[in-house]
């Protein structure tokens, strides 16, 4: 979210996670009357336990989840899940420094919140060296770029998912049949060309994001979860009949497909985006953190199993997308569908973000009249940009691949532990603490370097038969 509307009063922003329509900043800000509690503005306006629950579970399960079986199968049957549980149990750990240093500075400073950017400025203006207080206000800059470039980077790969998927339930539809038994190849009656589809669905996504306050979005990501938590149900149960003899998989994948398997597991685990946005907007914010740790427990904990089941289920023939795996009838020709109904409503909340960050910038510069007509205006133009380069870009489900690399290790595990040292070193850390903060960004860098240069070869030097692991398509 964006600090300016802190700056310019003048501003009322009503698809503000902060300022509700009925109540001015400064209204906002007189509520605020102890630098140790954390009110929020637009009381009125704030969002229950539950809704932050649903929002945490739609923002963290999406098309990543689809490719989890094949990173498994490229780290091992039993270094993958070992991996799922380090990288979330580290991802969580992150997420938790950021909520614990906004506190921090929410104290110090007597604000109602900081964002992302906002913490990582104070951060930086609280480290001892002075170069770095200087230019604390690019700690801002690259957290808004990281987060604009990984956000709409999920909303194009929701238009070529939907648009992908929605062609080959269509194109099999005539050799569908309601035997679940065998998976039969059956001869795709042509349509359109994908990039129609994005077409098609542009008006409907344009009017979906024109929804601009999280709370009304809330019903929509129940509604994504219900559809999404059916089609896995629905995976679930055929993925756990009658499973192989698992003897013949590897405990240990060739080293040289990790890379693969880590830069998969970033991209599913990236969602720390949405955790300051959501705690900020609570109307119980000391509560927070337990339903942190629940939902992110239960994101794992659905990461691993159905990248495990997935991967014993179907061995070394699962591809991109485990719904290809599946029987082509009508049952599993609904998975698809649902889950791609799922997507079509998670689009909202992953354009929030870059929403708040950039549609302020605009809006505080125009007349009154007319901020609401600039607001739905520069939502237009976004959506449509995700849409043109969903069309335009070749082999996208590589490119976003590398925005993941590169935004989801910087934002997910570079940023943070770097955040913790520099807010807390002149306080007095323990050298324990400063070495498991500097591990993890190592971590995180050895990960942005490895998925940057896996997806630049693929790109430059594409394989004979391309996995697309962190697709937006379902195919091989």
């Amino acid at each position: 979210m964006s600090t300016q509307r802190l700056r310019n009063e003048d501003y009322n922003d009503y698809s503000s996670t902060d300022v509700s329509p009925e109540e001015s900043p400064s209204e906002g800000l007189n509520n605020f009357s102890s630098p140790g509690s954390y009110q929020r503005f637009g009381e009125s306006n704030s969002t229950t336990w539950f809704q932050t629950l649903v929002h945490l579970l739609k923002g963290n399960i999406g098309t990543g989840l689809l490719g989890l079986p094949l990173a498994v199968k490229n780290a091992g049957i039993l270094m993958g899940p070992l991996s799922l549980l380090v990288i979330g149990i580290v991802a969580v750990h992150c997420m938790g420094i950021l909520v614990k240093c906004a506190h921090h500075f929410c104290r110090r400073l007597n604000k109602p919140f900081v964002d992302y950017g906002d913490t990582v400025m104070y951060g930086l203006e609280s480290s001892p060296s002075s170069w770095l207080r200087n230019h604390a206000h690019w700690g801002r800059h690259l957290v808004d770029f990281f987060l604009i470039v990984t956000q709409l980077g999920f909303c194009c790969v929701y238009f070529v998912f939907l648009a992908d998927n929605f062609k080959q339930v269509i194109e099999a539809a005539n050799g569908t049949t309601n035997n679940c038994h065998n998976n039969e190849t059956v001869i795709l009656t042509p349509t359109m060309d994908s990039r129609l589809y994005m077409l098609t669905f542009l008006p409907f996504l344009v009017l979906l994001v024109f929804v601009r306050n999280l709370r009304a979005l809330s019903i929509f990501s129940l509604l994504a979860n219900i559809t999404m938590l059916v089609s896995l149900v629905m995976l679930y149960q055929f993925i756990v009949q009658n499973i192989p003899d698992p003897s013949r998989l590897p405990l240990v994948a060739p080293w040289k497909t990790y890379p693969l398997f880590f830069g998969t597991a970033i991209f599913a685990f990236e969602g720390i985006g949405m955790v300051l946005p959501l705690e900020n907007k609570m109307k119980d914010p000391q509560k927070f953190p337990v339903i942190l740790y629940v939902g992110m427990a239960i994101i794992t904990a659905l990461y691993i199993s159905l990248g495990c089941l997935g991967y014993l289920q179907f061995g070394a023939n699962i591809q991109g997308s485990i719904t290809l795996n599946l029987p082509n009838c009508w049952l599993y020709q609904s998975v698809k569908l649902l889950y791609s109904i799922g997507i079509f409503f998670t689009y909202a909340l992953q354009f929030y973000v870059p929403a708040e960050i950039i549609i302020p910038f605009f809006v505080s510069r125009v007349p009154e009249h007319c901020e609401l007509v600039v607001d739905l205006f520069v939502r237009t133009v976004l959506v449509c940009l995700t849409c043109v380069l969903a069309i335009l870009i070749p082999r996208l489900d590589l490119v976003i691949s590398l925005v993941g690399s590169v935004s989801s290790s910087a934002l997910a595990l570079i940023i943070p532990p770097l955040l913790e040292i520099t807010t807390y070193y002149s306080e007095g850390m323990s050298p324990i603490t400063i070495a498991k903060d500097a591990l993890i960004s190592i971590l995180g860098f050895v990960g942005f370097v490895v998925g940057t240069y896996e997806a630049l070869y693929e790109l430059i030097q594409p394989s004979s038969a391309p996995v697309f692991i962190n697709s937006t398509s379902a195919f091989v």
